[in-house]
Protein backbone atom coordinates (compact mmCIF):
# COMPACT_ATOMS: atom_id res chain seq x y z
CA UNK A 1 0.00 0.00 0.00
CA UNK A 2 2.80 2.36 0.88
CA UNK A 3 4.41 1.87 -2.49
CA UNK A 4 1.21 2.62 -4.33
CA UNK A 5 0.61 5.76 -2.31
CA UNK A 6 4.15 6.89 -3.04
CA UNK A 7 3.61 6.38 -6.74
CA UNK A 8 0.39 8.38 -6.60
CA UNK A 9 2.19 11.18 -4.86
CA UNK A 10 4.94 11.12 -7.47
CA UNK A 11 2.39 11.23 -10.25
CA UNK A 12 0.58 14.09 -8.52
CA UNK A 13 3.84 15.94 -8.01
CA UNK A 14 4.78 15.48 -11.64
CA UNK A 15 1.37 16.77 -12.74
CA UNK A 16 1.79 19.90 -10.58
CA UNK A 17 5.27 20.43 -11.96
CA UNK A 18 4.09 20.10 -15.54
CA UNK A 19 1.17 22.43 -14.87
CA UNK A 20 3.62 24.97 -13.37
CA UNK A 21 5.85 24.85 -16.42
CA UNK A 22 2.83 25.22 -18.70
CA UNK A 23 1.65 28.21 -16.67
CA UNK A 24 5.07 29.84 -16.83
CA UNK A 25 5.22 29.28 -20.57
CA UNK A 26 1.71 30.69 -21.00
CA UNK A 27 2.59 33.84 -19.06
CA UNK A 28 5.77 34.24 -21.09
CA UNK A 29 3.82 33.79 -24.32
CA UNK A 30 1.26 36.39 -23.26
CA UNK A 31 3.98 38.81 -22.25
CA UNK A 32 5.76 38.23 -25.52
CA UNK A 33 2.55 38.79 -27.47
CA UNK A 34 1.92 42.06 -25.66
CA UNK A 35 5.44 43.20 -26.35
CA UNK A 36 5.09 42.36 -30.05
CA UNK A 37 1.79 44.21 -30.36
CA UNK A 38 3.36 47.27 -28.75
CA UNK A 39 6.53 47.26 -30.86
CA UNK A 40 6.25 45.15 -34.06
CA UNK A 41 9.43 43.39 -34.88
CA UNK A 42 10.80 44.38 -38.29
CA UNK A 43 10.47 41.64 -40.86
CA UNK A 44 13.57 41.47 -43.04
CA UNK A 45 12.98 41.74 -46.80
CA UNK A 46 13.53 38.86 -49.18
CA UNK A 47 17.17 38.32 -50.14
CA UNK A 48 18.41 41.01 -52.51
CA UNK A 49 15.51 43.35 -51.80
CA UNK A 50 16.02 46.80 -50.16
CA UNK A 51 14.30 47.64 -46.92
CA UNK A 52 11.32 49.98 -47.29
CA UNK A 53 11.99 53.32 -45.68
CA UNK A 54 8.74 55.11 -44.98
CA UNK A 55 10.26 58.62 -44.64
CA UNK A 56 11.76 58.37 -48.15
CA UNK A 57 8.46 57.11 -49.56
CA UNK A 58 6.64 60.02 -47.94
CA UNK A 59 9.22 62.47 -49.32
CA UNK A 60 8.74 61.04 -52.82
CA UNK A 61 4.98 61.35 -52.52
CA UNK A 62 5.38 64.94 -51.32
CA UNK A 63 7.62 65.74 -54.30
CA UNK A 64 5.08 64.25 -56.71
CA UNK A 65 2.35 66.34 -55.11
CA UNK A 66 4.41 69.52 -55.48
CA UNK A 67 5.23 68.62 -59.09
CA UNK A 68 1.56 68.13 -59.94
CA UNK A 69 0.72 71.44 -58.28
CA UNK A 70 3.45 73.23 -60.27
CA UNK A 71 2.22 71.72 -63.55
CA UNK A 72 -1.34 72.71 -62.76
CA UNK A 73 -0.26 76.27 -61.93
CA UNK A 74 1.77 76.52 -65.16
CA UNK A 75 -1.17 75.28 -67.22
CA UNK A 76 -3.41 77.88 -65.59
CA UNK A 77 -0.83 80.60 -66.24
CA UNK A 78 -0.52 79.57 -69.90
CA UNK A 79 -4.27 79.94 -70.29
CA UNK A 80 -4.31 83.25 -68.43
CA UNK A 81 -1.62 84.73 -70.69
CA UNK A 82 -3.26 83.53 -73.88
CA UNK A 83 -0.77 80.86 -74.94
CA UNK A 84 -1.83 78.14 -77.35
CA UNK A 85 -0.02 75.42 -75.37
CA UNK A 86 1.66 75.02 -72.01
CA UNK A 87 5.41 75.75 -72.45
CA UNK A 88 7.62 72.69 -72.24
CA UNK A 89 9.89 72.25 -69.23
CA UNK A 90 13.63 72.29 -69.88
CA UNK A 91 15.75 69.29 -68.81
CA UNK A 92 17.97 69.62 -65.74
CA UNK A 93 21.14 71.65 -66.14
CA UNK A 94 24.02 69.49 -67.38
CA UNK A 95 26.46 68.28 -64.76
CA UNK A 96 29.29 68.64 -67.26
CA UNK A 97 29.15 71.98 -69.07
CA UNK A 98 29.61 71.96 -72.86
CA UNK A 99 32.86 73.34 -74.23
CA UNK A 100 32.11 76.75 -75.71
CA UNK A 101 34.29 77.99 -78.56
CA UNK A 102 34.01 80.86 -81.01
CA UNK A 103 31.69 80.13 -83.90
CA UNK A 104 33.61 79.38 -87.08
CA UNK A 105 34.09 82.61 -88.99
CA UNK A 106 33.44 84.70 -85.87
CA UNK A 107 36.97 84.46 -84.49
CA UNK A 108 39.41 87.37 -84.34
CA UNK A 109 43.18 87.32 -84.76
CA UNK A 110 44.92 85.57 -81.84
CA UNK A 111 41.55 84.36 -80.52
CA UNK A 112 42.92 81.20 -78.92
CA UNK A 113 46.47 82.44 -78.24
CA UNK A 114 45.14 85.33 -76.13
CA UNK A 115 42.30 83.31 -74.61
CA UNK A 116 39.71 85.86 -75.74
CA UNK A 117 36.02 85.47 -74.89
CA UNK A 118 34.34 83.37 -77.61
CA UNK A 119 31.59 84.88 -79.74
CA UNK A 120 28.93 82.24 -80.40
CA UNK A 121 25.31 81.97 -81.53
CA UNK A 122 24.45 78.44 -80.41
CA UNK A 123 25.35 76.32 -77.39
CA UNK A 124 26.50 72.80 -78.33
CA UNK A 125 23.76 70.43 -77.12
CA UNK A 126 21.49 67.74 -78.54
CA UNK A 127 18.62 68.73 -76.24
CA UNK A 128 15.65 70.45 -77.89
CA UNK A 129 16.16 73.68 -76.00
CA UNK A 130 16.68 77.33 -76.91
CA UNK A 131 17.91 80.26 -74.83
CA UNK A 132 15.99 83.54 -74.54
CA UNK A 133 18.04 86.74 -74.23
CA UNK A 134 16.66 90.27 -73.96
CA UNK A 135 18.71 93.39 -74.70
CA UNK A 136 19.16 96.97 -73.51
CA UNK A 137 16.42 97.70 -70.91
CA UNK A 138 14.44 100.53 -72.52
CA UNK A 139 10.94 99.21 -71.67
CA UNK A 140 10.00 98.44 -68.06
CA UNK A 141 6.86 96.35 -68.48
CA UNK A 142 5.50 95.07 -65.15
CA UNK A 143 3.07 92.72 -66.88
CA UNK A 144 6.03 91.08 -68.62
CA UNK A 145 7.65 90.39 -65.24
CA UNK A 146 4.45 88.79 -63.94
CA UNK A 147 4.02 86.70 -67.07
CA UNK A 148 7.53 85.26 -67.02
CA UNK A 149 7.39 84.65 -63.27
CA UNK A 150 4.07 82.83 -63.42
CA UNK A 151 5.12 80.73 -66.41
CA UNK A 152 8.58 80.01 -64.91
CA UNK A 153 10.35 80.93 -68.16
CA UNK A 154 14.11 81.55 -67.76
CA UNK A 155 15.82 84.34 -69.68
CA UNK A 156 18.98 86.42 -69.62
CA UNK A 157 19.05 90.23 -69.72
CA UNK A 158 21.85 92.29 -71.28
CA UNK A 159 21.67 95.83 -69.90
CA UNK A 160 22.93 99.22 -71.07
CA UNK A 161 23.24 101.75 -68.27
CA UNK A 162 21.86 104.78 -70.09
CA UNK A 163 18.55 102.91 -70.52
CA UNK A 164 18.25 101.23 -67.11
CA UNK A 165 19.55 103.92 -64.75
CA UNK A 166 16.11 105.54 -64.39
CA UNK A 167 14.69 102.35 -62.82
CA UNK A 168 17.27 100.05 -61.29
CA UNK A 169 14.60 98.55 -58.94
CA UNK A 170 12.76 97.11 -61.94
CA UNK A 171 15.81 95.04 -62.82
CA UNK A 172 16.49 94.16 -59.19
CA UNK A 173 12.98 92.68 -59.12
CA UNK A 174 13.87 90.71 -62.23
CA UNK A 175 17.08 89.54 -60.58
CA UNK A 176 15.16 88.41 -57.49
CA UNK A 177 13.18 86.07 -59.75
CA UNK A 178 16.39 84.30 -60.77
CA UNK A 179 17.18 86.25 -63.95
CA UNK A 180 20.86 86.84 -64.66
CA UNK A 181 21.76 90.43 -65.54
CA UNK A 182 24.67 90.84 -67.94
CA UNK A 183 26.77 93.58 -69.55
CA UNK A 184 25.67 95.44 -72.72
CA UNK A 185 27.93 98.55 -72.26
CA UNK A 186 27.26 101.95 -70.74
CA UNK A 187 25.85 103.75 -73.79
CA UNK A 188 25.29 101.08 -76.48
CA UNK A 189 27.83 102.41 -79.05
CA UNK A 190 29.19 100.83 -82.22
CA UNK A 191 32.26 99.41 -80.50
CA UNK A 192 34.52 98.77 -83.55
CA UNK A 193 34.43 102.51 -84.23
CA UNK A 194 36.07 103.23 -80.86
CA UNK A 195 39.65 102.93 -79.67
CA UNK A 196 40.71 100.13 -77.35
CA UNK A 197 40.61 102.46 -74.33
CA UNK A 198 37.18 103.80 -75.27
CA UNK A 199 35.84 100.28 -75.64
CA UNK A 200 37.36 99.30 -72.32
CA UNK A 201 35.65 102.29 -70.67
CA UNK A 202 32.28 101.19 -72.08
CA UNK A 203 32.64 97.60 -70.91
CA UNK A 204 34.53 98.02 -67.62
CA UNK A 205 32.40 101.04 -66.73
CA UNK A 206 29.28 98.90 -67.03
CA UNK A 207 30.94 96.22 -64.91
CA UNK A 208 31.29 98.77 -62.11
CA UNK A 209 27.64 99.81 -62.46
CA UNK A 210 26.50 96.17 -62.34
CA UNK A 211 28.59 95.53 -59.23
CA UNK A 212 27.25 98.62 -57.46
CA UNK A 213 23.57 98.32 -58.42
CA UNK A 214 23.08 94.55 -58.63
CA UNK A 215 25.80 93.20 -56.36
CA UNK A 216 27.83 91.34 -58.95
CA UNK A 217 29.99 92.06 -61.99
CA UNK A 218 28.96 89.55 -64.69
CA UNK A 219 31.24 87.33 -66.76
CA UNK A 220 28.97 87.48 -69.84
CA UNK A 221 28.87 90.39 -72.28
CA UNK A 222 27.05 91.10 -75.53
CA UNK A 223 28.46 93.73 -77.90
CA UNK A 224 25.80 96.20 -79.10
CA UNK A 225 24.35 95.30 -82.53
CA UNK A 226 26.49 92.13 -82.36
CA UNK A 227 29.44 94.16 -83.70
CA UNK A 228 32.95 93.71 -82.33
CA UNK A 229 36.61 93.50 -83.26
CA UNK A 230 39.78 92.18 -81.65
CA UNK A 231 40.02 95.19 -79.34
CA UNK A 232 36.45 94.57 -78.15
CA UNK A 233 37.28 91.07 -76.97
CA UNK A 234 40.64 92.15 -75.51
CA UNK A 235 38.91 94.90 -73.55
CA UNK A 236 36.13 92.54 -72.44
CA UNK A 237 38.64 90.00 -71.16
CA UNK A 238 40.48 92.70 -69.20
CA UNK A 239 37.16 93.56 -67.51
CA UNK A 240 36.53 89.98 -66.35
CA UNK A 241 34.37 88.80 -69.26
CA UNK A 242 34.56 85.10 -70.23
CA UNK A 243 31.79 84.76 -72.84
CA UNK A 244 30.37 87.00 -75.59
CA UNK A 245 27.20 85.33 -76.93
CA UNK A 246 25.26 86.99 -79.72
CA UNK A 247 22.26 85.23 -81.36
CA UNK A 248 20.96 82.92 -84.06
CA UNK A 249 17.36 84.20 -84.27
CA UNK A 250 15.63 87.43 -83.32
CA UNK A 251 11.96 87.64 -82.41
CA UNK A 252 9.83 90.76 -82.75
CA UNK A 253 6.24 91.29 -81.75
CA UNK A 254 5.07 90.65 -85.33
CA UNK A 255 7.79 88.50 -86.98
CA UNK A 256 11.00 86.49 -86.62
CA UNK A 257 14.40 87.02 -88.27
CA UNK A 258 17.00 84.31 -88.84
CA UNK A 259 20.76 84.06 -89.24
CA UNK A 260 20.71 80.62 -90.90
CA UNK A 261 19.56 79.87 -94.42
CA UNK A 262 16.95 77.30 -93.29
CA UNK A 263 15.04 79.90 -91.24
CA UNK A 264 14.47 77.42 -88.44
CA UNK A 265 15.26 76.71 -84.80
CA UNK A 266 18.06 74.35 -83.82
CA UNK A 267 19.02 72.71 -80.50
CA UNK A 268 20.94 75.21 -78.37
CA UNK A 269 20.07 78.31 -80.40
CA UNK A 270 20.29 81.70 -78.69
CA UNK A 271 17.24 83.86 -79.43
CA UNK A 272 17.35 87.65 -79.14
CA UNK A 273 14.57 90.10 -78.39
CA UNK A 274 14.48 93.59 -76.85
CA UNK A 275 12.87 95.49 -74.01
CA UNK A 276 10.36 97.28 -76.22
CA UNK A 277 6.73 98.41 -76.03
CA UNK A 278 4.03 100.08 -78.09
CA UNK A 279 6.10 103.23 -78.52
CA UNK A 280 8.34 101.34 -80.96
CA UNK A 281 6.56 98.06 -81.70
CA UNK A 282 3.05 97.06 -82.68
CA UNK A 283 2.46 95.49 -79.31
CA UNK A 284 3.80 94.93 -75.82
CA UNK A 285 6.51 92.71 -74.39
CA UNK A 286 3.73 90.31 -73.38
CA UNK A 287 2.67 90.12 -77.03
CA UNK A 288 6.29 89.52 -78.00
CA UNK A 289 6.67 86.69 -75.48
CA UNK A 290 3.40 85.14 -76.59
CA UNK A 291 4.71 84.95 -80.16
CA UNK A 292 8.04 83.54 -78.98
CA UNK A 293 6.57 80.89 -76.66
CA UNK A 294 3.89 79.77 -79.09
CA UNK A 295 6.52 79.19 -81.76
CA UNK A 296 9.12 77.34 -79.71
CA UNK A 297 6.52 75.18 -77.95
CA UNK A 298 4.83 74.24 -81.23
CA UNK A 299 8.24 73.20 -82.57
CA UNK A 300 8.88 71.00 -79.53
CA UNK A 301 11.47 73.20 -77.81
CA UNK A 302 11.77 74.18 -74.15
CA UNK A 303 13.40 77.40 -72.93
CA UNK A 304 16.52 76.77 -70.82
CA UNK A 305 18.71 79.06 -68.73
CA UNK A 306 21.82 80.14 -70.64
CA UNK A 307 24.06 80.42 -67.57
CA UNK A 308 23.41 76.75 -66.71
CA UNK A 309 25.39 75.83 -69.84
CA UNK A 310 28.33 78.22 -69.40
Amino acid sequence: MRVVVQNDKNRSSRRVGIRGVIAVLAVAAIASGCAQSAEPKAVPPAPGQPRLKAPEARALDSYATRLRAAMTARAAAAKRWGLKQVPLTAPPAPVEKPHITARKGFEVDDQEELGLPPVFTTVPTKERIVFLTIDDGAEKDRAFLRMMSELKIPYTAFLSNFLVKDDYPYFRKMQSEGVTLNNHTLTHPFLPGLSYEEQRHEICGMQKVMKKEFGKAPTVFRPPFGNYNRDTLRAAKSCGIKYAPIWDEEVFVDHWEYREWDRDLHPGDIVLTHFRGRDEWKGTMVDDMRRFLNRVTADGYAVARLEDYL
